[in-house]
């Protein structure tokens, strides 16, 4: 029995004939830009996160830079001014603060949750710290209202990277409300996954709202009259009605993830292999179940002799990679310890149960040590 670890085929087909009913509306309504089905999304998803403002962009990445960029035109950020973000983290948020001019500064996780540790990252601020990107890693919240709190005592935007996290809540508030804005990713393989790229700002700002728009759209907010220096970066008509359908489901398979995710919590016993620790079932919507062992490779060996697929998530630290040389003398040992122990398993709203027990069977067998 082979068990991949993502299968998007299966996945949509559970939504088949309402996605193919939306493209058929979509072709049909003649227009595929910036047209009703972008704006009844972005009203359902701002209305789903609890925030005044969605913004539809062309990916996570995109969503972040934006809202860098749009901060900078409000005056709020300079070029040059330092971001703190996650040492343990996907290029992506690194390369939205170096490609707005910021400076990132990576701070280490804490060790148990993989996320933002708000200790080190109060020991981290400096004169020249104007922000902080917090990412809610797998799909585990961060300490929002500790780093909430800690962004007002200190003046500092507080930035989420929620690209993981769609639906993950604390206390009623979900991720994409916690911080001044949040950027989204609805990469195919996402708790909420188009069928192509795509992204969006959450912001209850008004002006950020407005600033974000109009740069999306070639820094513009009527046609061929151009504020600023903008880009082409808009979650097209398509990708939007697509969404709609998909955010209709999302809190149910939430549940389903989280169901699987007990099962392997519960059911993976072994002195080799360190399952993720969660501080709230309701701040988690298990993105991925990333698991920790010393001998993680042979570990992904002999669950590849089972049939079972895994993933590494990520094998190599932002500071460790070339597009990041400057920075191959800064030694992280948490990140770079974690970096070298995860494993992600197979979890998604797909997974049978024959499968689930497959996984658990085949991590209880593996020979390693601790």
């Amino acid at each position: 029995m082979s068990v991949p670890f993502f299968d998007l085929q299966a996945v949509n087909a559970r939504y088949a004939e309402a996605l193919k009913a939306a493209a058929a509306r979509v072709i049909d309504s003649g227009w595929y830009i910036l047209g009703g089905e972008l704006e009844a999304f972005e009203r359902e998803f701002a209305d789903y996160c609890g925030v005044r403002h969605a913004l539809g962009v062309g990916n996570g990445l995109d969503a972040l830079a934006l809202i860098l960029r749009a901060y900078i035109g409000l005056g709020v950020l300079r070029e040059g001014d330092e971001v703190i973000v996650p040492a343990n983290t996907f290029i992506a948020t690194f390369l939205a603060v170096s490609q707005s001019g910021l400076v990132p500064v990576p701070v280490e996780p804490d060790p148990v949750t993989f996320n933002l540790d708000p200790a080190r990252v109060e020991l981290a601020i400096g004169p020249r710290t104007r922000a902080v990107i917090a990412v809610h890693l797998y799909g585990q919240l961060a300490e929002m209202p500790v780093l909430a709190a800690l962004a007002r005592r200190r003046g500092l935007l507080l930035i989420e990277d929620a690209a993981q996290a769609h639906g993950a809540a604390l206390d009623g508030c979900k991720a994409g409300a916690f911080g001044d804005a949040a950027a989204f990713s609805f990469f195919p393989t996402k708790n909420l996954g188009a069928l192509g790229d795509g992204g969006a700002v959450t912001t209850s700002d008004d002006a950020l709202a407005r600033r974000v728009a109009a740069l999306r759209n070639y820094g513009s907010e009527t046609k061929y009259h151009h504020l600023f220096q903008g880009v082409n970066s808009r979650l097209d008509e398509l990708q939007a009605a697509l969404l709609r359908v998909k955010l209709a489901h999302l809190d149910e398979e939430i549940l389903l993830r989280r169901r699987i995710a007990r099962r392997y919590r519960e059911g993976i016993v072994h002195p080799a292999i360190a399952p993720p620790q969660v501080t709230r079932e309701d701040g988690h919507v298990w993105h991925l179940f990333v698991l920790r062992c010393r001998r993680r490779d042979a570990l992904q060996r002999h669950l590849q002799a089972w049939g079972i697929h895994t993933q590494v998530h990520y094998p190599v630290p932002a500071h460790r990679q070339p597009a990041y040389s400057e920075w191959h003398r800064l030694h992280l040992p948490v990140t770079e310890r974690l970096h070298a122990e995860v494993l992600s398993l197979p979890l998604n709203p797909a997974l049978d149960e024959a499968a689930v027990e497959r996984v658990i069977a085949a991590c209880r067998a593996f020979k390693g040590n601790a």
